[in-house]
């Protein structure tokens, strides 16, 4: 009887329309899934997935053959352990709307993400999540199209038969929507009310296959009943279709602004409609009574999404993501992070978050180096997440300089020594690592080093300790194509011709300058490889002025220092003092590189071997330093 009901089962929802996928998981005791249609793509053979003995789930108008989708009750998926991950392929879908939905009963939520659709293999474009919540016996579901979910806050029952429901956009933005019901089918989207969860962003444009995956030893999930279809449940599509929405920043100030949505549509003028938005006017062509035109949203709030519904000839939602009108930051850019303290840096209005992931979030309290006058608050990071951007206008020429101050408080989540990670860099017009601060752990200290390239040899080679407070000038001149860092330089009397680390950058190969500099960029790299860190003070500009440093190359504190001629024509270089007494001499090119030195008491140098070029001549006698600037024809 169990095989005539499951061909009943099979005929009643292979008629619906749009179906892609139907699975009941109703196979012999025990059989491994990977014998009944599904391929493992990760720890083939290692703890396979299988079917249980009876233990298909049930949920009142979804499972028998008079549910909505006739699923069969008999035996249903068990992942139960860590191991092989599995996927059912389908044909691939390269547009429009995908909707999945199945049962699910959770006796241990540990945390992970156990299914969703692919792009077969490890290339995933949805992921659902589970996790233990703060209430004891009670779990959280979750979604994303990353590594790291957004949760829903509703407390679920563990040991208790839930229904979910997942749209999702076939896109590279891939819009996702999550429904949780412990009863009954909506029959329509509009009637599932609002999701528990929506996100957006790191979508995959080709979808074709879903899988299912075991992320811990603990874990213990029954799935059963797994449906996907191009539109809710196989309902008829409706005749109106909406396009992908551009949307318009009405204005782009520190203060918080306005945005307006356009909306194509096609397929108008077949029904009458009723249209509705969460936030905003609603106004621009009426699809009840036009075939072809565009629905406008305008006065929704700078990062609040919205949601646009129509019903009556059919019924649509369509979620708008939020665009962030944001300034591009004046020069000379100071930030001191006055902020309220608990607050995501993405959300202010001098910033911009890239990716997904743990925010980073406003901290008390500043950093203090002498020399440095530390004003408002500060922001702290650990691990993968966000990476926060602050555009500034950008530069093409001259010089730009950068600096901040940084303090790494705890490393107890990096497990490896000696594994770097950059966590800081100046960035262009494309958001790319252009300078990059990097960070090291030795033991229970750590390495400072600098380089454009993802990776480096170029440290410091001081050790630094937790909790010290360490202040980094960076610097990087479009004429010579020089990247500086210097790490600790004294504030009052800074030294510019001797910075602690020279590299020469590389865009796209060793001949290519720097096309641009137009911000400053955070990277939260990876959870075992980033400290904690405390980050303050950051300020940029097109002069060492704009840090507030004082510069010391123009000191004399020799007495009678006199250096002539200059330019330098003949290579000999006169270095008199009023002393004449031993002194040391050593000189430095653009790009802080010692290229002469020696210890005489002549008052006559031989420079001649040196190239024609710009040069910093550094002199200490009788423990008094100097040091000019110096020119050779």
């Amino acid at each position: 009887m169990k095989k005539i009901y499951f061909l009943l089962s099979c005929l009643i929802t292979l008629s619906s329309f749009g179906q892609i996928l139907s699975e009941d998981f109703n196979y012999v005791d025990g059989a491994l899934l990977t014998a009944n249609g599904w391929s493992a793509f990760s720890g083939a053979t290692i703890n396979p997935i299988d079917v249980g003995a009876s233990n298909g789930l049930i949920y009142a108008g979804y499972s028998g053959t008079t549910g909505i989708t006739g699923v069969i009750a008999g035996n249903a998926a068990k992942l139960d352990n860590t191991g092989e991950d599995v996927q059912k392929v389908f044909t691939a879908v390269t547009t429009g709307t995908l909707y999945y939905s199945f049962l699910i009963n959770v006796t241990d939520g540990t945390t992970g993400y156990f299914a969703g659709l692919n792009t077969t293999g490890t290339n995933f474009g949805n992921r659902i999540y589970v996790k233990p919540s703060t209430t004891p016996n009670k779990i959280n579901f979750g979604i994303s199209n990353t590594s790291t979910a957004t949760y829903g806050t509703t407390d679920f029952d563990i040991n208790t038969t839930y229904l979910i429901i997942v749209k999702y956009d076939v896109s590279t933005s891939g819009a996702n929507s999550l429904w949780i019901k412990q009863s009954e089918v909506p029959a329509s989207e509009i009637a599932a009310g609002a999701p528990e969860i929506t996100t957006t962003g790191s979508g995959s444009a080709t979808i074709s296959a879903f899988f299912l995956r075991q992320p811990a030893t603990a874990q213990n999930i029954t799935i059963d009943g797994l449906r996907i279809y191009s539109t809710w449940f196989g309902a008829t599509p409706c005749a109106l279709t909406l396009a992908t929405e551009t949307t318009t920043c009405d204005a782009i100030t520190l203060n918080i602004d306005t945005y307006s949505a356009s909306i194509p549509f096609t397929g108008g003028g077949t029904a009458s409609y009723t249209m509705s938005t969460t936030s905003g006017t609603i106004s621009g062509d009426n699809p009840s009574t036009t075939a072809t035109g565009n629905i406008i949203i305008s006065g929704v709030t700078e990062g609040t999404s919205n949601s646009l519904t129509i019903s009556g000839g059919c019924n649509i939602v369509k979620t708008i993501s939020a665009p962030e009108c944001k300034p591009i930051n004046p020069l000379p850019y100071n930030e001191s992070f006055p902020y309220t303290v608990g607050n995501t840096i993405g959300s202010e209005q001098k910033w911009i978050n890239l990716f997904t992931g743990d925010d980073v979030l406003v901290s008390s309290g500043s950093l203090s180096y002498t020399g440095i006058t530390s004003t408002g608050n500060s922001i702290s990071f650990v691990g993968a997440g966000k990476d926060p951007f602050t555009p500034f206008t950008t530069v093409t020429s001259g010089t730009v300089y950068a600096s901040f101050l940084f303090s790494v408080t705890s490393m107890s989540n990096v497990t490896v020594d000696l594994t770097e990670t950059y966590f800081a860099s100046l960035t262009d017009d494309l958001k790319g690592y252009l300078a990059r601060i990097f960070i090291k752990k030795s033991g229970t200290q750590y390495l400072i080093g600098f380089d454009n390239a993802a990776t480096t040899t170029n440290y410091d080679t001081t050790l630094r300790n937790v909790g010290d407070v360490i202040y980094v000038v960076l610097s990087y001149d479009f004429a010579t194509n020089s990247l500086k860092a210097w790490i600790n330089p004294t504030v009052a009397a800074f030294n510019a011709t001797n910075p602690t680390l020279v590299n020469t950058p590389i865009l796209i190969s060793p001949a290519t300058s720097f096309v641009n500099i137009g911000g400053f960029v955070l990277r939260q790299g990876d959870d075992n490889k980033t400290p904690a860190i405390v980050f303050d003070e950051l300020k940029v500009g097109t002069t060492y002025a704009d840090l507030g440093v004082t510069l010391a190359t123009e000191q004399n504190e020799i007495d009678g220092l006199k250096v002539y001629p200059n330019p330098v024509a003949n290579g000999m270089l006169h270095v008199e003092t009023a002393s004449n007494l031993e002194r040391s001499i050593v000189m430095f090119d653009v790009l802080g590189k010692k290229v002469f030195s020696t210890t005489t008491d002549a008052a006559i140098l031989n420079v001649a071997s040196l190239k024609s070029g710009v040069y910093i001549l550094k002199i200490t006698e009788a423990g008094k330093t100097a040091t000019r600037k110096v020119v050779i024809k």
